[in-house]
């Protein structure tokens, strides 16, 4: 069995995430910032070192391959994301790069060769909290999102466009990768509480629940707070306000398994003495059934269009992504299964409730995802913690499926 050097991969977490250091120990690495750009290039550097070749394709992504004795053979592929939340934790994302890294590390340090090269993959924006969609490099990759379409999407906070960020900082590579990879694997903490209130090490995740990311635009007039009376308002905060609430509602009352968030909200002209004339606000909403998720969207617009009858305002509903729920190859999985009960940790089967680059890379590989815990199930939040061993072990893990996959 191949052991990764905990020590190692714990320091190379923790400086990774001095980069984009939050005030209460979190990361502030979004999708393209300076922050972001700083990362990759401390990855690169890494990988380098590590006698990795390095790509970039057209959306950013970035590609770190350990050559295989067969030059020309599909590549078997890890990675997950180095961008972050605003306020987010040093491990979502991070470690999944982190441990590929890793694992090729101790490949090295044990001449373990290879017949299948091996790719640790930086995917771009992730998280969808500068750009949206999320999980958009990995779905370019996979060509359910169109290049143009991504490069063309707005910053929520500055409206700067993705494509042009990335000819700034220099990530818009020269070409598309022309060769799918034999498998995916992607290392992950799980973002919630079931491994650690289980005392179990390892999640063998078996799918992903499905995901639809709306994007809903509410538009009324502006006029002045003081001089407009109430009855001839058209306050578009007024009836986004009456929707969210309505939306969220719905969600609570739905189903057990239902997952409805408002996380976004923009106003214009965002002045406290002018009545609002346009609102943006997104809705992230599962759900693991493809019927059910379905049927909750269809709620969520008709809520809206309801809604939007109230002070004469108008309002559109846009999908900008859309995930159906994904069962991972069998056999990956049980590679996932196997490797972990080889080295003697116990293992939970799961469903992940959050969406990773892994729903994409499954329509274009097999593939399958490891989890291990994190303290007190937190993520998205400058608080997220996990053990250095558990993480390890994740990572050891990770690295006997790519070895055994390459071989």
């Amino acid at each position: 069995m191949i052991h990764v050097n905990q020590q190692r991969l714990w320091d190379s977490l923790m400086e990774m995430a001095t980069i984009g250091a939050t005030a209460h120990g979190g990361s502030c690495r979004l999708a393209l910032s300076d922050e972001d750009v700083l990362g990759r290039r401390r990855f690169i550097r890494w990988c380098e070192e590590a006698d990795c070749e390095i790509r970039i394709d057209p959306i950013g992504n970035v590609f770190a391959r350990r050559p295989g004795t067969q030059f020309d053979a599909p590549a078997v592929m890890c990675g997950s994301h180095l961008d972050t939340q605003p306020l987010g934790g040093r491990f979502d994302g991070v470690y999944g790069v982190l441990a590929g890294l890793e694992a090729i590390r101790t490949l090295n340090d044990l001449g373990i060769a290879t017949r299948h090269p091996i790719d640790v993959v930086a995917w771009t924006n992730e998280e969808g909290s500068r750009f949206t969609p999320g999980m958009m490099g990995s779905a370019v990759y996979a060509g359910t999102l169109d290049l143009d379409y991504a490069r063309a999407r707005p910053c929520m906070q500055t409206g700067v466009l993705l494509g042009d960020e990335l000819e700034r900082t220099g990530f818009a590579g020269p070409e598309r990768e022309q060769q799918m990879p034999k498998a995916y694997f992607e290392a992950h903490i799980e973002q919630g509480p079931v491994l650690e209130n289980a005392g179990i090490p390892i999640g063998v995740v078996t799918g992903v629940q499905g995901i639809y990311e709306l994007d809903v635009t509410v538009t009324g007039f502006e006029s002045h707070a003081g001089t407009t009376p109430m009855s001839v308002r058209k306050d578009a905060m007024g009836v986004a306000a009456a929707m969210i609430a309505a939306i969220v509602e719905h969600g609570h009352g739905f189903d057990a398994d239902a997952r409805v968030t408002v996380g976004h909200v923009a106003c214009q002209p965002n002045s406290p003495s002018t009545i609002p004339g346009r609102v943006n606000f997104s809705v992230d909403v599962r759900h693991p059934s493809r019927p059910a998720l379905e049927r909750l969207v269809a709620d969520i617009e008709a809520i809206c269009l309801q809604r939007t009858a109230l002070r004469g305002t108008s309002v559109r509903v846009e999908k900008v992504a859309e995930y159906e729920p994904v069962v991972f190859d069998a056999q990956c999985v049980a590679s996932v299964r196997e490797a972990s009960a080889a080295a003697g940790y116990s293992y939970l089967e799961m469903c992940s409730g959050a969406g990773h680059d892994a729903v994409n890379l499954s329509y274009v590989a097999p593939t399958a995802m490891v989890f291990v815990p994190c303290k007190a199930g937190l993520s998205h939040n400058e608080a997220e913690d996990a053990d250095p061993a558990h993480l390890a072990q994740g990572a050891s893990v990770l690295a006997n499926l790519l070895a055994d996959c390459a071989r």
